[in-house]
């Protein structure tokens, strides 16, 4: 709520008064309806918007309108990133931090990285926002390499929202089995009488079923690793990052409780319970099913927008960029899903969904309550995320990115082998393995491999997956490596059908 758009309103004004042209990226299509308006209504006829859920003539339509120079202004997702504009002026990434910013299919670009390029090329700007940037971006910005600019009120003074955090270790000694804690019920009741909305949000990511203790909060980790083991239908528990296994047993290792098991909750779940417990409470569930059709985003947001539905129950798609003044409470249901997900960047990853979610409420007159129900109440990502305080943050999550070597204080580059043959995909991981081991023979500082095996996931649409993780302080030494292997694995036999892919930096695990 720091006033942001206006920021970027004013900037774009600019450009166009130069005669040039610029491209707005915001990372989902749920995001366009609210943005796309304020943008039309300042600029009006002036506007192209491409995504992904346009048709290829809508898609080509916008791209003439460019290209002829009747469109000066283009907002879109990842892809609007290569609008055809002549006289390009300014790129502006929004919510620069977001995952979506990546390409998941080859080529496995990044939008930041992309921008920045392109820019170089033609002598335009980039402006990346976020109220919680990459960490990447941020010690660049530290660095001095971008430069960096802070927002540190509310627009039109609003005041930030009040945020309690409930131990769900307590409710749980307590008695409560409910879905919500005793003060998020209190609460929903008080805005259901005083005719305000809720917001509900289900951290949804990581929902690859880690296990935990309900008695104290223990998660089961990797003890080489520090991310936390999956739990796998063969009873195992095991690591995606070095492969460490260990069979799961019922008990808990901390506290000898019983209540072990693996943690997952669903919107559907969710929305039951609103109905057995707020009988009267009209209820709009988003999530991937609900919003599938063409436009359903736009019709649905329109509808909580024009009061029509007393509580918003969604996953992370309903708690970026959307501003409603009569959203007076938010809660977040399962802040721990997203924390103990197998991945280094999970802390970063909450943290950043918990500020957006809370950025939600009391955006108007009305000051807002934010509740976050947690098994970790006392981790940096959390404790940060409430008290809003970005910089208490980046101090904690860079320091370990420091002692791990993750980025972007070290590089990673994955190596991820597909066939439809799974022994043929072994093999070729093997191979490749033993390549880069005898390419370090005699190297100071040689590249380290980490996790070779499956992947996380080995099987998807009956091809079969093997993944290399590999390590090294120095990007250059990474590209470099990659580029030796790359003729050997294209023209050598013994690959022919399958499929390689290299991929910088990851932003998901394999």
């Amino acid at each position: 709520g720091s006033g942001k758009t206006e920021v970027y309103l004013a900037l774009i004004e600019q450009v166009l008064a130069k005669k040039k042209q610029v491209i707005v990226l915001i990372p989902e299509i749920s995001l366009t309806y609210q943005t796309v308006r304020r943008f039309y209504e300042r600029f009006g006829e002036r506007i192209a918007v491409i995504n992904s859920r346009m048709s290829k003539g809508e898609k080509s339509d916008a791209c003439e309108r460019i290209r002829a120079g009747e469109a000066d202004v283009i907002i879109g997702a990842r892809s609007a990133l290569f609008a055809p504009t002549e006289r390009l002026g300014l790129i502006i990434i929004d919510e620069e931090h977001d995952g979506a910013y990546k390409s998941d299919t080859s080529p496995k670009y990044h939008a930041r990285e992309t921008a920045v390029y392109r820019a170089g090329l033609c002598g335009a700007s980039v402006v990346l926002g976020s109220a919680t940037p990459s960490v990447e971006a941020y010690a660049r910005a530290l660095s001095g390499e971008y430069k960096l600019w802070t927002l540190k009120k509310r627009a039109g003074n609003a005041m930030l929202p009040t945020t309690q955090i409930i131990d769900l270790r307590e409710e749980f000694k307590k008695g409560n089995r409910s879905i919500f804690s005793g003060e998020l019920h209190k609460k929903i009741e008080e805005r259901l009488a005083k005719k305000e909305q809720i917001m509900l949000f289900l951290n949804r990511r990581g929902f690859a079923g880690f296990v935990s203790c309900r008695a104290c909060g223990q998660v089961i980790k990797c003890p080489h690793c520090d991310v936390t083991l999956t739990y796998h239908r063969n009873g195992k528990l095991r690591c995606h990052y070095c492969g460490y296994e260990e069979t799961f047993i019922k008990q808990c290792p901390i506290c000898k409780s019983s209540h072990v098991a693996a943690f997952g909750l669903g919107t559907e779940k969710v929305e039951a319970a609103l109905h057995a417990e707020f009988p009267t409470a009209r209820v709009l569930r988003m999530d991937m099913d609900t919003t599938r059709r063409k436009h359903a985003h736009e019709e649905m947001l329109a509808a909580f927008s024009k009061g029509e539905a007393d509580i918003l129950l969604g996953t992370q798609m309903i708690v970026k960029g959307h501003d409603y003044a009569n959203v007076t409470l938010v809660g977040i249901l399962a802040a721990d899903l997203s924390l103990h997900e197998q991945d280094f960047r999970s802390g970063e990853k909450t943290f950043q969904l918990l500020c957006q979610a809370a950025g939600r409420a009391g955006r108007g007159d009305k000051r807002g309550d934010v509740i976050i129900q947690t098994y970790s109440p006392e981790h940096y990502s959390i404790t940060t995320a409430a008290e809003h305080s970005y910089e208490k943050f980046f101090k904690e999550e860079y320091t370990y990115r420091q002692l791990m070597g993750y980025p972007p204080c070290a590089h990673m580059l994955v190596i991820l082998v597909q066939s439809g043959d799974e022994s043929q995909s072994v093999i070729a991981r093997l191979r490749i393995e033993k390549m880069i081991e005898q390419s370090q023979v005699g190297q100071e500082v040689p590249v380290q491999i980490l996790a070779p095996g499956q992947a996380s996931l080995s099987k998807l649409k009956d091809v079969y997956r093997q993944v290399l993780y590999l390590k090294h302080k120095d990007k250059e030494t990474l590209l470099d490596l990659k580029r030796r292997l790359e003729p050997v694995l294209e023209k050598h036999p013994m690959f022919a059908g399958i499929t390689i892919q290299f991929d910088f930096d990851p932003l998901s695990h394999y």
